[in-house]
């Protein structure tokens, strides 16, 4: 099915959308941190046999335009795209920072539909309670090392980036200027983004959700990860499912899907996040409350 692309400048941070048609109920797709909406391009023709579905590129992100990142703007950019493409009581599904975008829609929204979020409730570079079986003294040096990473790859965010990496990545995720070709989002809201406390942890939040929600958490590494990093990931989601699972034991309405593979599940197994929303969708009749 074509896909229409829309968008939205008559407010203060311009935004782009795709709408991949299809009918039923809306969903609205959020993609994650340095991603775009051509993260959906696998996932969104399998929904819309049964859903109407729309994606779009978050503020410094894809083709949208540049603005702070303050979560409720950011809603507000949600709100707006719901508004133009005239999408009712839409089901939220988030990736990574667009999970953790559709907790904070649905603490906005109580009564509403419902939301899906695939492993967007901590970053890597969390506070050290949040990691789960590492002793103190190892945990300390694989902090410090993880850090140090992030540094590395903020201050490469900063300089246009080498002719044959900038071909390799779409369009959509690049910004060119007269110095070069930078990644988008830019490395100062990219800074402004790692830096934040709810973004370093968001689990808590989840305990204000009153409307129906399911949270697919990945069990495995990210492919490539270096050895020390690859070595404290495993403690990382360990504390998110301890904490997480916690939350939900009393909370019927929230539910939790473990699914065998990385962080990178939409682009690793579309077909299986495809079921996990249709059937939470059937499960709790997310796409036809109101």
């Amino acid at each position: 099915m074509p896909h229409r692309e829309v968008i939205i400048d008559d407010r203060p941070v311009r935004l782009a959308v795709r709408d991949h048609g299809g009918s039923g109920s809306p969903v609205l797709l959020l993609h994650g941190l340095g991603g775009t909406l051509l993260h959906w391009d696998a996932v969104a023709p399998l929904l819309t046999g049964a859903h109407r579905v729309v994606a779009m590129d978050l503020r410094g992100h894809g083709l949208s335009g540049d603005g702070p990142w303050d979560w409720e703007a950011v809603l507000d950019d949600v709100q707006a795209v719901i508004d133009r493409l005239n999408l009712d009581a839409p089901l939220v599904v988030g990736h990574s920072l667009g999970g953790m975008v559709a907790v904070r829609w649905a603490l906005r929204h109580p009564d509403g539909p419902g939301i899906v979020n695939l492993d967007g409730l901590r970053s890597a570079e969390t506070a050290p309670h949040n990691y789960a079986g590492i002793p103190h003294d190892e945990l300390t040096a694989l902090l410090a090392e993880l850090k140090a990473l992030f540094d590395a790859q903020a201050e490469a965010m900063a300089r246009p980036l080498p002719e044959a990496h900038a071909a390799m990545l779409p369009q959509r995720a690049l910004r060119t200027t007269g110095e070069g070709v930078y990644v988008r989002p830019d490395a100062a809201l990219a800074k402004q983004i790692r830096y934040d406390p709810y973004f370093q942890d968001g689990v808590a939040a989840v305990a204000g959700i009153r409307c129906p929600a399911l949270f697919v958490l990945a069990t495995e590494n990210l492919p490539g990860l270096p050895g020390s990093v690859g070595d404290l990931m495993p403690a990382q989601r360990a504390g998110i499912r301890r904490d997480l699972l916690a939350l939900t034991a009393d909370r019927p309405h929230l539910r939790v899907l473990e699914l065998a593979g990385s962080h990178n599940m939409v682009a690793e197994q579309p077909d299986q996040i495809v079921r996990a929303v249709l059937e939470f969708r059937t499960e709790t009749g997310a796409g036809s409350r109101r």
